[in-house]
C-alpha cells in the first residue's frame, strides 16, 4: 500500500501531522508493507527568495489577525507540537518561500535520503534559531547532515530549473485530487485524509485502505508451478 503526503516546510500543521501519522503507522500491523512518499506543496508559490518576514508579521498581514491572536495561535501550536514530543519555537521564527527546499527534497528522494532531509528541514524551521529561508549555505549544511553530497546539492540550488518541474507536477496532482491545503494524505489513491488529524484517525484510514485493497482472483488453477520448495518434475 502506498501513502502519499503533500506538505510544506513552512506549514506547522504538516510538522505535527507527520508525527501523528508516523505514530499510527508505527502501530499498524502491516507497516512494513506501506510505502510512504512525500510530495511537494508550496503554501506561498511565486514568493521571491529574499522575501522573508517574521512569522507573526505574516500572520497579522496575510490572515488579518491581531498581534494577540497571532501569538495565541503560535502558543497553541507549540502545545500541540509538545504533545507529540516535538520542539517548537513560538517566537522569533521566519517565514518565506520553500521552492528551493522542495527541489532539494526531490533530489534527496532520488538518493534515498528524502525522509532524513525532510526531518532536518522541519526541525531547523520550527525548533532552531537560525533561519532556513534565503540561506543556501544553511540548506547545504542540512543536506550534508542528511547524507547528501553537498557539491551535488549546491549544483541543484544553483540551477533554478533543477527539479522545478517535479515540484510543479506534485502541486498539479494535489489540485487534481482535491487538496485545498496541507497536510494532505492520500492512501492508495483511494482514500484522502486532510489536516493534522489525531493518530486514531490515521489508524482507521490505514485499516480501511488496507482492507479495501483489491485481492487477486485466480481464474484457472491446477497446472504445474514452481514454488518455494522447488519445481514439480513430471514423472515419465
Amino acid at each position: 500500500m502506498r501513502v502519499e503526503i503533500w506538505s510544506d516546510i513552512a506549514c506547522p500543521w504538516c510538522y505535527v501531522g507527520k508525527a501523528r501519522f508516523e505514530k499510527a503507522l508505527g502501530e499498524f500491523p502491516h507497516r512494513d508493507d506501506v510505502e510512504v512518499v512525500h510530495r511537494s506543496f508550496e503554501l506561498d508559490p511565486g514568493r521571491a527568495k529574499d522575501d522573508i518576514q517574521p512569522v507573526l508579521s505574516m500572520l497579522t498581514q496575510k490572515y488579518g489577525m491581531s498581534q494577540a491572536q497571532a501569538e495565541a495561535g503560535e502558543d497553541n501550536l507549540g502545545a500541540q507540537a509538545a504533545a507529540e514530543g516535538l520542539p517548537y519555537r513560538t517566537r522569533g521564527r521566519d517565514h518565506g518561500g520553500t521552492l528551493d527546499m522542495h527541489r532539494l527534497l526531490h533530489f534527496a528522494r532520488e538518493k534515498g535520503r528524502q525522509v532524513e532531509l525532510l526531518d532536518l528541514l522541519y526541525k531547523a524551521n520550527f525548533a532552531e534559531e537560525r533561519s532556513v529561508f534565503g540561506d543556501d549555505e544553511r540548506l547545504l549544511e542540512l543536506a550534508g547532515a542528511a547524507g547528501l553530497d553537498t557539491d551535488a546539492a549546491r549544483a541543484v540550488l544553483a540551477d533554478p530549473d533543477a527539479y522545478a518541474a517535479e515540484v510543479r507536477e506534485d502541486q498539479r496532482e494535489a489540485a487534481e485530487l482535491g487538496a485545498r491545503g496541507v497536510p494532505f494524505f492520500v492512501l492508495d489513491r483511494a482514500y484522502g485524509v486532510s489536516g493534522a488529524q489525531p493518530a486514531e484517525v490515521f489508524t482507521r484510514a490505514l485499516t480501511q485502505a488496507w482492507e479495501a485493497r483489491p485481492r487477486l482472483t485466480t481464474v484457472e488453477g491446477g497446472a504445474e508451478v514452481c514454488g518455494p520448495d522447488g519445481c514439480a518434475v513430471p514423472q515419465t
